[in-house]
């Protein structure tokens, strides 16, 4: 009996040393190998050459208190460009990182062995979808100078039809082990349409939690076309808003949008659709509006659920002295708003791969997978403000210890999967929330149960966030980050795998957002595959 005593105490010593070591799954659901994520300086990785698309190494290093890539094609020669231009953020950013995810149970491509050759989602991907795409147009009512989708500039109209777009939509939703539970339509200007509103509806149909429309806003400017979405089934709208300006405006979209911007907020209120305002930041154009956004954003924080500030992805042939003079990482986005209005600390952004151990823990309790954010620690940053009835934002951390409370579910999460006792462990969860949650120095009104309640409605959406039910049952809440989606000259193969902004595709293939959009750009050989040439399209509609 000893003997059998002294096996099971090292097997209970081995699983908890495992527990408390970052989780790391070895491979994925089809039995792939994963390569864990390269940390630290300087390291290698793959990229692509900007001229020729082929995959070559790339050396990431400091320089002068910046991290810089290089790389060099056996054909066009040496590149370099800069990644983050603050190393101390970038090394923060590894910090908050909790492991990859175990990818896709049934991958369109089951036996790839390159990326990001072989793509549509693959066998070598990590991630499952967090949020869905799917460009219903490449039409559009503007024409901006900043675009990744033009019928205009392509020479060609992609128009998918209702049933394609259906299909898109299934193709999302028969994911494993995970559904896909949010969708973005977008563009072009998905409102063009010509079925907008039946698409919708369809997404509502089919289940997808939110519904989300990526948009300039113009139709949205009008409240009757406004109400019919909102009634179709629209949740939100990731809404192109670049500076608090008109001057911004004719520089980034070609002419003044600003007072359509303000009726969109308003038309907003009034049919209960929630806003998240989508800057695009170049350096030297609008980085000096970063602070005005926001402030704008929590006067308006019954509408506005976040910011999300997209610095400028380069497409195309740029010189080094071009991309340098425009080039806007996360951690000059992160400075430029705390320089700017105070109250936001850089040193307290965090990736969105760190809520990975809270989705795993709800996904442990309930007893099946949830949506969880693996992607790379490098893609994205963020903070969450909690914002009181004054208009007054306190970031999560000056109340949480926001990092000690994630490792602490992280292995709680493990253990509770291992275990049976599921009331136990929410016992245990609702424990280690209070051990980190200062009542003292939380916002006004924001008491523990609250922030549970909140904190559930931001992962699970079980709460209703109905301008009704505030103060009853949740917070405001608002997220303001930044996702630096990548380019050629940045490109990080590592980054590309762990995606989880997907687009779907009528091939029936559904692509990272930095596959699609950059890189290997596949948006130009679906489109081209899928389209009619522009002029043809015009003249039949005469």
């Amino acid at each position: 009996m000893s003997r059998l005593r002294a096996v099971s105490s090292i097997i209970k010593r081995r699983k908890e040393s495992l527990l408390d070591e970052i989780y790391q799954p070895k491979e994925t659901y089809l039995g792939t190998e994963i390569e864990p994520v390269h940390t630290g300086l300087p390291k290698t990785t793959r990229s692509l050459c900007p001229e020729c698309k082929r995959i070559i190494p790339a050396r990431e290093f400091e320089e002068d208190g910046k991290v810089m890539m290089e790389k060099t094609c056996p054909q066009h020669g040496y590149f370099k460009d800069i990644v983050y231009s603050d190393v101390d953020f970038y090394f923060r950013m590894e910090d908050w990182f909790f492991g990859d995810g175990n990818g896709l149970i049934n991958p369109s491509i089951t036996d790839a062995t390159t990326c990001p050759q072989d793509c549509g989602l693959c066998n070598l991907h990590t991630s499952h979808t967090a949020l869905g795409n799917i460009d219903l147009t490449n039409r559009c009512n503007l024409r901006c100078p900043i675009c990744f989708a033009n019928a205009n500039a392509a020479g060609y109209l992609y128009e998918p039809s209702y049933k394609q777009i259906v299909q898109m939509l299934q193709n999302f939703r028969d994911m494993k082990p995970v559904p896909a539970a949010c969708v973005q339509f977008s563009g072009g200007e998905p409102t063009v349409h010509p079925r907008f509103l039946d698409v919708v509806q369809s997404a509502k149909s089919m289940g997808f939690s939110a519904v989300q429309i990526a948009t300039n806003g113009i139709k949205f400017a009008d409240l009757d076309f406004a109400t019919q979405a909102r009634e179709a089934g629209v949740h939100s709208l990731y809404l192109q808003f670049d500076g608090t300006s008109d001057d911004i405006y004719k520089k980034t979209r070609g002419r003044p949008l600003l007072e359509i911007k303000l009726a969109v907020i308003e038309n907003c209120r009034q049919t209960g659709m929630k806003v998240v305002f989508v800057p695009t930041i170049a350096k030297g154009v609008n980085e000096h509006e970063v602070g005005n956004i926001l402030r704008l954003a929590i006067e308006n924080v019954d509408v506005v659920s976040g910011v999300s500030y997209q610095p400028i992805a380069f497409t195309g042939r740029f010189s080094e002295e071009e991309r340098e003079s425009m080039r806007f990482t996360l951690p000059d986005l992160a400075h430029c708003i705390e320089e700017q209005v105070g109250f936001v600390k850089a040193n307290d952004w965090v990736p969105l791969t760190c809520s990975s151990p809270l989705s795993r823990m709800l996904g442990s309790i309930n007893g099946k997978e949830m949506t969880t954010y693996t992607c790379h620690p490098h893609c994205s940053a963020a903070t969450y403000l909690f914002v009181d009835d004054k208009g007054n934002a306190t970031q999560l951390t000056d109340f949480v210890d926001f990092k000690g409370l994630l490792e602490e579910i992280d292995v709680l999460a493990r253990r509770t999967g291992m275990s049976r006792m599921k009331v136990l462990s929410k016992l245990r969860f609702a424990n280690v929330l209070r051990k980190h949650f200062n009542a003292r120095k939380a916002p006004e009104g924001l008491t523990f149960m609250k922030f549970i309640r909140t904190l559930y409605e931001l992962t699970g959406k079980k709460y209703d966030r109905d301008e009704s039910k505030i103060g009853q049952n949740t917070y405001r809440t608002m997220m303001i980050g930044g996702m630096h989606f990548m380019d050629a000259y940045n490109y990080d193969v590592q980054r590309v795998q762990r995606c989880v902004v997907h687009y779907a595709a009528p091939n029936g293939r559904i692509y990272p957002f930095c596959a699609y959009n950059s890189g290997p750009v596949y948006r130009e050989q679906v489109e081209r595959e899928f389209s009619v040439p522009y002029k043809k399209a015009v003249n039949n509609s005469d």
